[in-house]
């Protein structure tokens, strides 16, 4: 009589939460250290800083309920590691300067998993409070996230962005799942989500959509 072996289920790859302007801009121009999401950035997230998810890690507040609290909450479940490029972890550019910078949101970061920061240039990981470790990862979108599927242990991998990491794993065909907030504003000018992507031929298709007042929420998903 043979033992049962327990199957771990392959970790998806999702983006979740990801706001973008009605004109397909999810940053603004002129990204800096004062102003990390670019000019007219911040107004991309209106939907998502009032609610309860967004104020009971960031704001110390009770925040709101609703729609958009559900896209929030849900976006934050069933998380076992995160991948970022190297323009979400920081301002920095080029070989690592400054090894006091250990990201934007202080010592202990929201994460609470492994986080695969894709880089050129090579760094130590760096442990945070909270369960937090970023990681960095100089050999590529592939090998990202095949160390996120074996930290991950089954749990989905959340792809933070920015935009060019998000059109990468798009183009790559490896993103399972985006559900994008889209923001009523125009920015004009930024990183491009869209810009050259054929979403239909990539095997996306609307699989969800819901407005609030704030925000349409989309979730589409990849066939196959």
């Amino acid at each position: 009589m043979h033992a049962r072996v327990e199957e771990i289920p392959v970790s998806r790859l999702r983006v979740s939460g990801f706001s973008v302007s009605l004109d397909g801009y999810g940053a603004g121009p002129t990204q800096s250290r004062e102003d990390p999401l670019g000019r007219g950035g911040e107004s991309l997230h209106e939907w998502l800083i009032p609610t309860h998810t967004f104020q009971s890690v960031h704001g110390g507040g009770t925040g709101a309920t609703g729609l958009d609290d559900e896209y929030a909450a849900r976006s934050m479940a069933g998380l076992g590691a995160w991948i970022m490029g190297r323009n979400m972890f920081g301002p920095h550019r080029g070989a690592w300067s400054d090894l006091s910078w250990k990201g934007w949101w202080g010592e202990n970061p929201p994460y609470h998993t492994p986080v695969f920061v894709l880089t050129h240039h090579a760094r130590a990981p760096i442990a945070m409070q909270g369960g937090t470790e970023f990681r960095f990862v100089t050999d590529g979108i592939h090998s990202a996230l095949a160390q996120a599927r074996a930290a991950a242990h089954g749990k989905d991998i959340r792809l933070g962005g920015g935009v060019s990491t998000i059109r990468q794993y798009l183009e790559a065909k490896l993103v399972d799942e985006v559900h994008l907030a889209l923001s009523p504003v125009f920015l004009g000018s930024g990183e491009h989500l869209f810009a050259g992507l054929d979403l239909g031929q990539l095997g996306y298709h609307v699989t969800e959509h819901a407005a609030s007042k704030a925000a349409t929420h989309v979730v589409l998903t990849r066939r196959g």
